[in-house]
């Protein structure tokens, strides 16, 4: 901001390429003004080496006059060093200006930094009996509870967000794409459970057409040399949710929505791994199904999506 007027704005690119300091430097022509001019971050600019220079060190360079700062990149490499590179040049540096938002804003980093795993949305839909899916089906594919509304607010969802993550079951009985249909966007990584390598190479989540992650108990050499698909493995006997954290961690994926059926969400509940939950009850009922995960938490959020019901979870 120069003279009360906005003057550039930026956004942080794709992985590997510039922050949202630098292209809004970069918006600017005559930078000789930036030293009249006050730039606001919602994140405190890096101080190291990484995919691209340090941005604190392009703020002092150009000798802005103001640096207003959201919140604290808790990140070791950064925590306050930023700020110190922009004091030391003789920047007027003020922190903390809607915190709290800025924090909500980047969740996903924030979870990834501090607590060393992707942030974890859990989504189900469910009936107005408690039901997630009925217990037999006439063919392969969905049996759709919510409405297209609440479907498309998924794939909106989907969009949003990093990866997707389900079960063998779901795969065998629904045979998803897991892609983004409905909404316009990049289709999210697929993690696919599948211990046993039950999941037939003719059903869609192999179909090459985005990367796709098999977390098995065990694996063959010649798996690895297909195109798009990368193959994984745990200890089924153990924590699950905790070691696929760890392989999501290790492929730098940030968020990830639980898609799976009631077993493989009620595992994330049990072992705590999850940030938030996003449950839709449909006008539907079933005589009979496979009941929807127990989730004890308070709903932080609930709307009407025309015949549909939409409670939002925080696990705070």
């Amino acid at each position: 901001m120069h003279k009360q007027k906005i003057i550039a704005e930026g956004f942080t690119s794709k992985y590997g390429e510039s922050h949202a300091e630098v292209n809004a430097v970069n918006a600017i022509k005559d930078k000789s003004i930036l030293k009249e001019a006050t730039i606001y971050v919602t994140l405190e600019p890096c101080s190291h080496f990484g995919k691209t220079p340090p941005c604190a060190n392009l703020l002092a360079k150009h000798q802005f006059k103001n640096v207003v700062i959201g919140c604290i990149d808790t990140n070791t490499l950064v925590a306050g060093k930023g700020i110190e590179i922009l004091r030391k040049s003789g920047i007027n540096v003020i922190v903390g200006i809607l915190e709290k938002k800025c924090q909500e804003h980047h969740k996903r980093f924030f979870t990834v930094q501090n607590k060393k795993r992707p942030y974890i949305i859990l989504k189900w839909a469910e009936t107005t009996n408690g039901f997630l899916a009925p217990l037999q089906k006439e063919k392969q594919s969905p049996v759709w509870i919510s409405n297209k509304y609440s479907k498309q607010l998924v794939h909106k969802l989907r969009a949003n967000e990093h990866a997707i993550l389900v079960g063998t079951n779901t795969v065998l009985a629904d045979n998803p794409k897991l892609n983004v249909r409905s909404w316009s966007g990049k289709n999210p990584v697929r993690i696919v459970l599948d211990a046993k390598l039950r999941i037939p190479q003719d059903l869609n989540i192999f179909d090459n057409s985005v990367k796709t992650i098999i977390i098995t108990a065990s694996k063959t050499k010649n798996q690895e040399l297909k195109h798009n698909l990368i193959f994984e493995t745990i200890d089924f006997q153990k924590d699950i949710a905790s070691q696929i954290c760890a392989v999501l961690q290790k492929h730098k994926i940030e968020s990830v929505i639980i898609e799976g059926g009631t077993q493989t969400l009620q595992t994330f509940i049990n072992e705590n791994l999850w940030d938030e939950a996003f449950v839709f009850t449909g006008n539907k009922t079933f005589e009979k199904g496979i009941k929807s995960p127990i989730l004890s938490a308070k709903i932080t959020s609930e709307e009407k999506i025309k015949n549909d019901i939409l409670k939002i979870y925080r696990n705070d």
